[in-house]
């Protein structure tokens, strides 16, 4: 499927569902073909789940040795989150979370999730980031992006930010794959009735290496079908 443009989820009105189900295809990568999306609450703790036709986290992105043009898989929620929701500057674009592998970079440089001592090798292991995705001709006809932070701005970031130019979150939370489910569970304050949706995809660093840095490449599955964010996290 081509990249689409996800502005859409902010304007689709739609039933509010507390998890979004997808038919099975057999024209997709069993992995990233999703069969339902969910998010639930516990106190101030949302834990996401995805659902897939395959075992979850077992196709990850060929390494080309390089940053320049390097590839990246992922799981994403979109939600209907404010950015601000997590820290950063708000009304800023589409706040989603993601878990993600990329083996030619890493981008959790506070945390050694291999557990080897570097904490910059990590990066195919899948790690779960907050990213805020903005429209990008750039990156192609109604694609995505992830926002750019332009050189010399100063807008507020998480703490956890990887001091890259991107609006983009490393918090220490680690996806749990337990055959064809992936789950995140993370603290967001203030997400009662938010409406989110599934998506997994393919993303690309920029050859450029910015103006956007980090490009959508390929959307694999969206669990609605049409990026309306039916789901609401009760």
């Amino acid at each position: 499927m081509k990249p689409l443009c996800f502005l859409a989820i902010l304007l689709a009105p739609g039933l509010a569902l507390a998890d979004v189900t997808s038919p099975a295809d057999a024209g997709r990568v069993a992995s990233f073909d999703i069969l339902s999306a969910k998010v639930t609450r516990t106190d101030a703790t949302l834990t996401f789940r995805m659902a897939t036709a395959g075992t979850a986290g077992v196709d990850t992105p060929a390494p080309i040795g390089a940053l320049a043009g390097a590839p990246v898989h992922a799981y994403v929620w979109p939600t209907s989150l404010d950015p601000a929701t997590v820290g950063f500057e708000p009304a800023t674009g589409i706040l989603a979370l993601a878990a993600t592998s990329h083996p030619d970079f890493d981008d959790t440089p506070l945390y050694d999730e291999n557990g080897d001592g570097d904490p910059a090798n990590d990066g195919l292991d899948w790690h779960s980031h907050w990213v805020v995705l903005v429209p990008s001709e750039d990156c192609g006809p109604g694609a995505l992006a992830v926002r750019d932070i332009p050189e010399g701005a100063t807008p507020r970031l998480p703490k956890t930010w990887p001091g890259l130019p991107l609006f983009i979150d490393s918090p220490d939370v680690t996806p749990v794959f337990d055959g064809p489910v992936v789950s995140v569970a993370i603290e967001v304050q203030g997400a009662e009735g938010a409406s989110f949706d599934g998506v997994t995809s393919a993303l690309r660093v920029n050859a450029n290496l910015h103006a956007p840095l980090l490009c959508v490449t390929d959307v694999f599955d969206i669990a609605s079908g049409d990026l309306s964010l039916p789901g609401r996290i009760d």
